[in-house]
């Protein structure tokens, strides 16, 4: 059966007040197609669990977000967003910041139906003292030793970019990283997956070996072939992170007038129209 909708049908699906997960890690492999037509839908209220980078950045920006889970917010060769920063600066999200290694397990055990999973990752830092409802179990072992019970990061949906899937929603990496992709997707009551390219089922092996079949169909409820659709983010092997496009991001966000501006300029129309704006802006600057 097949399960391919529309950006838009994606962002009409979800519903105010949700939590919804974005895989990816910093600037690397986001669903940015889906993340826009958010930013163009007019949900709100959300709660976004990411690995953040400009989704996280976007969806602060149009206001949708009202809590954030996450261990870090990165462009990475920009450390810290700046849409993020700004909101946080403000007061305008919530914010729940665990180690890395915390937010992982956090994923796992919302990926195998557990409330908690225990972890000595974050002890000895202050992440006891900014998140106050975490509390410490004791293992029933000889030793006793004391770790934090990080409580599932269950998701009503996650939103996760992959290099290949096919119509049903089975979904391929060909990069060099996983980035948790498939922890979003099981943690998830359901998944939407934006692509590089739709290929036939037969066809996913000819891509790439088994192992990165990563997403299974069983978990997906809808699949968006969207070329450039992790733009401006790296999406290796079919292309890298458009640095020069990412600082013409940043600088905007710190300018009313220049975002507004850049907001109207690419992010104004469907995904189609932001292409299209890309590309003249390439040939404008003659990259």
């Amino acid at each position: 059966m097949s399960k391919v909708m529309t950006a838009e049908q994606v962002a009409a699906s979800l519903e105010d007040g949700m939590t919804v997960g974005i895989g990816g890690w910093g600037s690397r492999r986001k669903p940015m197609a889906l993340v826009r037509a958010i930013c163009r839908s007019p949900l709100t209220d959300l709660t976004v669990v990411s690995y953040g980078g400009p989704d996280v950045g976007l969806l602060c920006a149009a206001g949708k977000v009202r809590r954030l889970v996450a261990p870090f917010v990165t462009l990475d060769s920009v450390p810290l967003e700046p849409h993020f920063r700004a909101a946080r600066q403000r007061g305008d999200i919530e914010f729940t910041e665990y180690d890395e290694g915390m937010f992982m397990f956090g994923l796992y055990a919302a990926a195998h139906r557990l409330p908690f999973l225990p972890t000595p990752a974050g002890l000895g830092s202050d992440v006891l003292k900014v998140n106050p409802e975490l509390r410490t179990v004791r293992s029933p072992y000889e030793g006793g030793e004391e770790l934090i019970a990080v409580p599932a990061l269950t998701m009503d949906a996650a939103l996760v970019h992959m290099n290949r899937a096919d119509a049903r929603g089975n979904a391929q990496y060909l990069g060099p990283d996983p980035y948790m992709d498939d922890l979003f997707a099981k943690a998830a009551d359901r998944t939407y997956v934006s692509c590089e390219r739709l290929v036939d089922t037969a066809d996913l092996l000819k891509e790439g070996p088994v192992q990165s079949l990563l997403i299974s169909r069983a978990q997906v409820a809808g699949v968006v072939e969207t070329p450039g659709g992790a733009h401006f983010t790296d999406c290796v092997p079919d292309h890298g992170r458009d640095e020069a496009f990412q600082k013409l991001y940043v600088k905007a966000a710190g300018d009313p007038d220049a975002w507004a501006a850049f907001r109207d300029r690419f992010l104004a129309g469907d995904e189609a129209a932001y292409q299209d704006a890309v590309r003249a802006w390439r040939e404008e600057e003659g990259r």
